[in-house]
Formats: C-alpha cells, sequence, structure tokens
C-alpha cells in the first residue's frame, strides 16, 4: 500500500521509542491489549514463527459504555491522568471505559492495515507506527476533531501524509459507526423486554402467530418503542439547550446592542418540524373532506356541544313513578296523552328527563314508545331536533308502516324543519321495498338535491324497488350510473335484473347485464347466470343462443338442472324441433343426467298440442314414478289435452284442480284453458272461468274477447259436451 508515507521525521521518532516502547505500552495498557505485550512475549513469538506480518487476536473490551462524540467530552484526558499504580489503572479504567473501547478497536483494525502498508516492518517498528498514530489520534480526541462523521479533513501534522490521515479517519469512522451498533444492540435488548412488547407478544401468540414471525414481529415493535423514546429524549436535550441559552442571554446581559448573527448559528440552534407542501386531502364515503364547508360544519358541531344539556335526569319517585310505570304498561290500543301530561306535570322535565323516559320505555315496551316519541316531538321542554324526527321515521320505516311515517313527515313540515340524509335514506328503503316507485324516486332524488352522493344501499333500494315493479330497464340505468360514479353493486343486484330479464324473454337486457357482470367483475359466470340466460334466450324464440349458453356451462363443469333442462327442451317447443329436443335428452341420458318433472310437464304440453295423447299419458306414468308433486302447469296442459279431445270425466277432474288452485293461475293460464273450454265444447265451464278472471282484473287478449262474444258452438249434443 504505497499510500502510507511517513516522513523521515517520524521514523527518527519511531527510532527513539523504541528504546521506550515497554514503558509506552504500560502507559497504554488500558487503551489496547495488543500494544501492551511483553518484550518477553516478543522474542519468543519472533523467534518461533519469524513472520513479519502476523495476525494478532481481537482484544476484547470488558466495557458496555459507548464513545460519544461531543464537543463537551474531553477523552484524552484519562488516558493523560493514567498512573503506574493497578488500582489506579482499574479507577481509569471503569471511568473511561468508553476511550478504551474506541482506542482498542482502532488500534486493531489499525495493525493490519500498517502491517500491510509496511511488510517489511518488524513487530517492534509496527508497535512503535501505531503508538504515534493513537497518540496523535489522542490529541485529536481532546481538542474535538473527531466530533464528525465523513470525508477527512487535511492532515494536521506534517509527521502524516494526507492519505495517511484519511485512513486514520476512515478507521475511525468505522469504529464509530461499529460503536453504535452495538450501543443500540444492546438499548434494544432493553425494549425487547418491556412489559409493552411483551404483552404485544402473548397476543399474538394467544391468536396463533408462532415461530419466525412473532420473533420479527417482536423485535419490530421493540425496535418502534425505541426509536419512539430516541426521538422524544431529543426533543428533551433541545428544549434543556434551548432553556440553557435563553437563561445564558438573560443573566449576560439584558438587551445588547444589534449585532450580526450568522445564518448557520441560527440554523443551528432553531429546530422545527418540516412544513408540508399542498394541502390536506380527505375523501371519505364520497365526501371531499378537505372542501372549506367541512369547517363550518366543525364549528357547528363545536357550538351544538357547547349548547347540549349535560345535566342528569332528575329521580323519579312516588306518584311519579307509578304514572311511568302506566306508561310502560300501555296497550296497543291505548291512548297516553292523559298519562304523559300527569307526568309533566309532576316532574316538570327538561330534555334529559325525556330522553331517560323514552330510553326506558323502548327497552320494556316498544308499542308505548312509539306512541310517547311522536307526541313528545310537540313538548316544547323537549325541544325536539332533527334527529329526533330521523330516529322515530327509521324505526317506523324500517317497519313498513307507511302511515306512520307521513304523518311525522307532515309534522315535520308544519314545524318548519327539513328532512336529513338519514331520512331520505330511510324513506328510499321504505317506499322501494313497498313498491310506492313514485315516493322512492322523489326520495331518491330529493336526496341528491342535498349535495350528497348516494351509497351502494340506497342505490340498490331503489334498483330492487324497480325490479319488483317489472320496470328492469330503470334498475339497469341505475347501475350503469353506479359504474359511472365508481360504485359496485352486488352480485345479488345483478342476478335480481337478469332474472326479470328472463321472466319478460328479454334477451337484449340479458346480455346487457351480462356485459355489466364481465366489467364488474373477472370471474366466470355462475351456473344460476347461465341458467337465467338459457331461459331469457328461450323465450325470446332464440334457440342457437340459448343452446350455446347451455354448452358453455357444461364446458364450465356445471350440471345443468331439471329447470334449465325444460327451458331448454321449452326453447324447441316454440320452433316444434321435436328431433333436437330428443336427441338433447338422448345425450344428457348418455352423460347420466335424469330428467325431472319440471321437464316432462313441458314434454305433456308439447305432446298435447301434437294430438299424442298416448304418449303423453306415458309421460304421466314416468312423472307419477318419481314420486314428486306435479307442478300446477301440469293440470294446466291435461285440462287444455283432454278438452281438446272432448272427455269430459278427466277435463273435469282437471278443471277441479285448477279452480280450487285459481289464486295461482295468471293471465296467460286462463287465456289457455278458456280458449281450450270454449274449442272443446266446455260453453259453461269457459264462462265460469271468464268470471273468474274478470275477478282477478286479469284483461284478457282480443282473440279470448272475441270468442266469448260469439255465440257458442253446437256439438253434436244439447248439453254444450261431448262424452268419450
Amino acid at each position: 500500500m504505497k499510500s502510507f508515507l511517513v516522513s523521515r521525521q517520524a521514523i527518527h521518532r519511531i527510532s527513539l521509542l523504541s528504546s521506550k516502547t515497554p514503558t509506552f505500552c504500560r502507559n497504554f495498557s488500558a487503551i489496547t491489549s495488543s500494544i501492551s505485550h511483553s518484550d518477553r512475549h516478543l522474542r519468543s513469538y519472533d523467534e518461533q514463527t519469524h513472520l513479519q506480518n502476523v495476525e494478532i487476536p481481537r482484544p476484547i473490551s470488558s466495557f458496555n459504555r459507548y464513545f460519544h462524540f461531543t464537543r463537551e467530552s474531553r477523552l484524552g484526558e484519562s488516558s493523560a491522568a493514567i498512573d503506574d499504580s493497578n488500582d489506579q489503572e482499574e479507577d481509569d479504567e471503569d471511568e473511561d471505559g468508553t476511550t478504551n473501547e474506541f482506542l482498542s478497536r482502532f488500534v486493531w483494525i489499525m495493525r493490519g492495515k500498517v502491517s500491510e502498508a509496511y511488510p517489511d516492518c518488524d513487530k517492534k517498528m509496527i508497535d512503535g507506527m501505531l503508538l504515534l498514530i493513537v497518540e496523535k489520534v489522542v490529541e485529536e480526541i481532546e481538542r474535538g476533531g473527531f466530533n464528525k462523521v465523513g470525508s477527512a479533513p487535511p492532515s494536521p501534522s506534517s509527521e502524516f501524509s494526507d492519505d495517511l490521515w484519511a485512513t486514520i479517519w476512515e478507521v475511525s469512522n468505522t469504529v464509530l459507526k461499529d460503536m453504535e451498533k452495538e450501543r443500540k444492540k444492546e438499548k434494544m435488548k432493553q425494549y425487547v423486554q418491556s412489559p409493552e412488547v411483551m404483552e404485544m407478544c402473548r397476543f399474538a401468540g394467544e391468536i396463533g402467530i408462532r415461530g419466525d414471525l412473532l420473533r420479527e414481529l417482536r423485535f419490530k415493535w421493540a425496535r418502534e418503542k425505541m426509536e419512539d423514546a430516541e426521538f422524544y429524549e431529543s426533543l428533551e436535550q433541545q428544549r434543556d439547550l434551548d432553556n440553557a441559552i435563553r437563561e445564558s442571554e438573560t443573566v449576560n446581559g439584558e438587551v445588547e446592542e444589534e449585532r450580526f448573527i450568522p445564518s448557520d448559528e441560527i440554523e443551528s440552534r432553531s429546530i422545527s418540524l418540516p412544513k408540508r407542501k399542498g394541502k390536506f386531502k380527505y375523501k371519505i364515503y364520497g365526501l371531499e373532506l378537505s372542501d372549506p364547508k367541512w369547517v363550518e360544519m366543525a364549528d357547528k358541531i363545536h357550538d351544538a356541544e357547547e349548547e347540549a344539556d349535560w345535566r342528569e335526569p332528575k329521580p323519579v319517585t312516588g306518584k311519579c313513578k307509578l304514572v311511568m310505570e302506566k306508561l310502560e304498561s300501555l296497550q296497543e290500543g291505548g291512548d297516553p296523552s292523559g298519562l304523559l301530561a300527569e307526568w309533566a306535570e309532576l316532574l316538570e322535565p327538561n330534555r334529559v328527563d325525556w330522553i331517560a323516559l323514552l330510553n326506558q320505555l323502548r327497552e320494556g315496551n316498544t308499542i308505548a314508545y312509539l306512541k310517547v316519541a311522536e307526541r313528545v316531538l310537540d313538548e316544547k321542554s323537549f325541544n325536539a331536533s332533527i334527529s329526533d324526527y330521523s330516529k322515530l321515521i327509521h324505526i317506523h320505516a324500517k317497519e313498513n308502516h307507511i302511515e306512520d311515517v307521513e304523518r311525522i313527515l307532515k309534522k315535520m313540515s308544519q314545524n318548519g324543519i327539513f328532512p336529513d340524509i338519514l331520512t331520505a335514506t330511510s324513506l328510499v328503503h321504505m317506499y322501494s321495498k313497498s313498491g310506492n316507485l313514485e315516493r322512492a324516486t322523489e326520495a331518491f332524488e330529493n336526496l341528491k338535491s342535498y349535495g350528497l352522493r348516494p351509497d351502494e344501499k340506497i342505490y340498490e333500494a331503489m334498483i330492487m324497488g324497480y325490479v319488483n315493479a317489472g320496470k328492469p330497464k330503470l334498475g339497469e340505468r341505475l347501475v350503469k350510473e353506479m359504474q359511472a360514479k365508481e360504485l359496485k353493486a352486488s352480485e345479488e343486484v345483478y342476478m335480481a335484473l337478469l332474472r326479470a330479464y328472463a321472466q319478460m324473454g328479454d334477451a337484449n337486457g340479458a346480455a346487457g347485464i351480462s356485459s355489466s357482470m364481465l366489467y364488474a367483475s373477472n370471474n366466470p359466470l355462475s351456473f344460476e347466470a347461465y341458467s337465467l340466460f338459457v331461459e331469457a334466450y328461450g323465450k325470446a324464440g332464440q334457440v342457437d343462443k340459448a343452446k350455446s349458453n347451455f354448452d358453455e356451462m357444461r364446458k364450465l363443469g356445471h350440471k345443468p338442472d331439471d329447470k334449465c333442462i325444460a327451458n331448454l327442451v321449452r326453447a324447441y317447443k316454440g320452433e316444434n324441433s321435436l328431433d333436437k329436443a330428443l336427441r338433447l335428452l338422448l345425450q344428457l341420458e348418455k352423460d347420466g343426467i335424469e330428467i325431472g318433472v319440471i321437464t316432462y310437464t313441458v314434454l305433456v304440453d308439447w305432446m298435447a298440442n301434437l294430438g299424442l295423447i298416448e304418449e303423453a299419458e306415458q309421460l304421466l306414468v314416468k312423472i307419477s314414478q318419481l314420486g314428486e308433486a306435479p307442478p300446477f302447469e301440469l293440470q294446466v296442459s291435461l285440462c287444455c289435452m283432454y278438452s281438446s279431445v272432448r272427455n269430459e270425466k278427466k277435463t273435469l277432474q282437471a278443471l277441479g284442480v285448477l279452480e280450487a288452485k285459481r289464486d295461482q293461475m295468471g293471465p296467460n293460464e286462463f287465456d289457455k284453458v278458456i280458449t281450450a273450454l270454449k274449442k272443446g265444447g266446455f260453453e259453461k265451464d269457459a264462462r265460469r272461468m271468464y268470471k273468474y278472471m274478470e275477478a282477478r282484473k286479469f284483461l284478457p287478449s282480443q282473440r279470448l274477447q272475441m270468442d266469448m262474444v260469439a255465440p257458442p258452438r253446437a256439438f253434436g249434443s244439447g248439453s254444450g259436451r261431448v262424452r268419450r
């Protein structure tokens, strides 16, 4: 290593110190054990090895304190005060253990670098060089030269080259970093065993965290606790320093003349938190809380807290307590007005007393609570607010008490109180659930007019209201509005819309919902979705698309159920493709998929329309063998089939079942049965069923109206029925 250049004066000093080496080493025995070897040990070691560059074992220090570089520390003073006495050396080691640790580590590293730079020098010469270096290091420590970590300054002595001094500075920084790491390690041990960290580890163990993960978490928590402690310690030190500076300025003089203060000194004395650039932006549930209007809202909340009544409710005793017990036992048809007036006269209540009464009634008697809460709104001492109205409306809306809600809303408007966001939300849910779309839409628009964005639950309530009213198109429009506002609709909403389109046979609407579902989620469609697609395309007459969805469902591993198979067979029935339906059923039977009652019912109706009575009756035998209750649609098909062949007995038997369950019949079923009875000659029965249809306020088809107006047909017998 050519960079280690020592001047002639340094070589001369080394030669002069060679005779004084034992004495100097004894003086530095507390600094490093590598320099304090005896001459006897050096001679014996040289005789055995005859090596110039040897590796000395690293000295082990017994001190746990660490070196801290500050302008106030005078680390070299203890070294200069070392005595030859063993007792004095032990005391100095206890006091200056940090200095000894630093110099011991420094000499250990520096010995290797010097030996590498001067491989031809013997052991004594290297020890002499180390003594010169240590002497200069001690001088730098005494004058505070090693108080910063960074690049090396120029050499302070002509005896050392700049390269040698840079190496000394680098080794010193390395020693400082190592000592700082060990200091933190020792300090870390204290926080690892702290009660707070042990309690967190105990809790983590209870919830199932074990092994390496628990160990990592334990050290992480200990490190965070140590960093917090160091941060607050630095704040305390800075505060003490500022107080000391302030006191010194006060003591030295009252008001000094204006003088120039360097900017570096001002910056070193003042420490402040960094300034944040930009503005805070908080967005929670669609509300831009960084808007200045929320500052006004915070002021209003603060004013409301100041106006709040923090008094305790008055004790209820004697006759007043008896009146309260009567209120708690109030029945559904009772009127609490008289009892409330008596209770108010006895207690002279404030708002706190009214609230205590309502809480007690709510726990014991909900009916009495609702009646009393509504009457209390008119009491001046209660001082009703918007929250009191909203709470009561929410309870009634949850139970779908529309009349009570509208009565309270009317009372609100009379008192000059407008509904808030909670009230509008409750109204949307209530009217959507009850099917009153006009009022639900009105409440929904009022909610938007307040400047607040409806959440997913409000949107879903409106969509379900449209679905239940048979208007899925309007519900789909709200779904697209949710997507535009980055709101995600639930899977139940998509399935409800798809189910509505499937029942209506709207293939385009079902396709639109399919696109929305794929856009909202990357997951494949469920079995129910594919089944509804088959139903929608089948009712729309698009058999090919129904079959493709059926095949795609099977490719994804879904097993079609009886209803899905029946929907596809019904689609084939619509275009009278009996051969395709039979091939489908044979393939399913080959794949081990059994046909159920619903599919057999569709086949019975198909056979009846084709006039294949014997085949239809064979299917009836298979239905009876399954042991399941036949669906209601089967009775409709049987009535139409037997009436078409004028089988009076079986027609009347099926018609009796239909009349007993006529509440389950829809307009299509009525239309089909009445038409079949008319064609079969069962005129009286047809007109009786037509009266049932009119009583249900179903609108008959134009063809049925014409048939009912036309005179009855004659079929041989005057009775209007043909026997078979």
